[in-house]
């Protein structure tokens, strides 16, 4: 990036991220949490031209968002880097702190198709994915798409809807196609789904089985608004402003589809030295010997990891990743992926607590 070419702000890191021992280095800066040993091993490349035009961008999403969403910054950082990994979120939070909301503004940011869908207890497998329906006057069958045919689908109250259902989503997320009656039908490219769970009520929920909360690339807890964020709220709610219509708050297309597809590219070209690799791997295992977990994060967990720390990396604009990144990451990234022992749930130990406690016991590289 040259002095020439304005710099975007660096994003506000998702919520409840772990502090690192630096803060963040600005785009472009050397980072001194590489050096040494990680930083001799990084290999780097001449940046591509684009690359900041694709920063400025993404930048510009979130300037987009705030013009319907108060606060949130970070749950929006979080939802940007999952399209970057072309990976899946959870969302978690009481109800009325705009998550609906958060996801159409964005949508509308990215020029991205969205469709809602409410999960109940009554809802059928083919009500998201589509069924065969029959035309009367060919006499034959056609498939009717469902709601999953589009580009950030939200999943509203995930867990209020049995198993069955909630399986009809495995293949979608994880192969972005979907299967019916044989046939497989690809989805559109970006595919992600974002599901929101309220951390209250769990009277008639069917919990999330770690299979499928392994699927999800990050969970983003959004927290109840500060005073002055919720005076702001009520302002623009005398003002006039429609949650319901976003045109007239003035949130436009700034980004699409082929922006993401380039930002996808420049975050694959983030170099990552063995040593960091180490460290992600050494996080990560040390879930698994803890004593207050019953389960540690598994190897899908790890890549994860890396590739949320690479598209982090790059949002801040450095072609390289730093143990700080991967830190930054941890909590979103790992915080859903692990299981607490009842004993320890006991005690009041949380999975913010352990993943606290892992990240100061394992060794940073330097």
């Amino acid at each position: 990036m040259t002095d020439e070419t304005p710099r975007p702000a660096t994003p506000a890191a998702p919520e409840g991220l772990y502090a690192p021992a630096a803060p963040l280095a600005p785009a472009g800066a050397p980072h001194p949490a590489v050096d040494g040993p990680a930083q001799a091993a990084a290999v780097h490349h001449a940046p591509d031209a684009a690359a900041p035009d694709l920063r400025v961008a993404l930048a510009a999403v979130r300037t987009e968002v705030a013009k319907a969403v108060v606060g949130q910054d970070a749950a929006v950082t979080g939802l940007i880097i999952a399209l970057l990994c072309r990976g899946h979120v959870l969302l978690e939070g009481v109800p009325g702190v705009a998550k609906t909301l958060l996801v159409r503004s964005l949508s509308g940011a990215l020029s991205l198709g969205t469709k809602r869908v409410q999960f109940t207890p009554d809802l059928m497998p083919g009500d998201v994915t589509g069924s065969l329906v029959y035309d009367a006057r060919t006499a034959q069958f056609s498939f009717r798409e469902g709601p999953v045919f589009t580009n950030l689908l939200l999943a509203d109250e995930i867990n209020r809807t049995p198993p069955k259902t909630q399986a009809s989503l495995l293949e979608a997320m994880e192969e972005r196609q979907v299967t019916v009656d044989g046939v497989a039908r690809l989805l559109p490219d970006p595919f992600v789904v974002v599901a929101t769970q309220n951390p209250v009520e769990y009277e008639g929920t069917y919990p999330l089985p770690e299979a499928q909360l392994d699927r999800f690339l990050l969970k983003l807890l959004l927290p109840l608004p500060e005073r002055l964020e919720e005076v702001e709220v009520l302002s623009r709610h005398a003002a006039g402003f429609d949650p319901r219509d976003l045109a007239a708050a003035g949130v436009r297309a700034v980004a699409g589809a082929q922006d993401l597809a380039r930002a996808r590219e420049q975050v694959q070209r983030v170099q990552v030295a063995p040593e960091v690799l180490g460290y992600v791997v050494d996080v990560c295992r040390a879930t698994r010997t803890s004593p207050s977990l019953s389960l540690g994060v598994s190897p899908r967990g790890a890549t994860a990891l890396l590739a949320t720390s690479r598209a982090w990396a790059w949002l801040s604009g450095r072609d390289y990743v730093t143990p700080d990144d991967v830190q930054a990451l941890a909590h979103p990234t790992l915080r859903h992926r692990v299981q607490l022992r009842p004993e320890a749930e006991i005690e009041g130990v949380t999975a913010e607590s352990v993943l606290d406690t892992v990240l100061a016991s394992v060794p940073v590289p330097r």
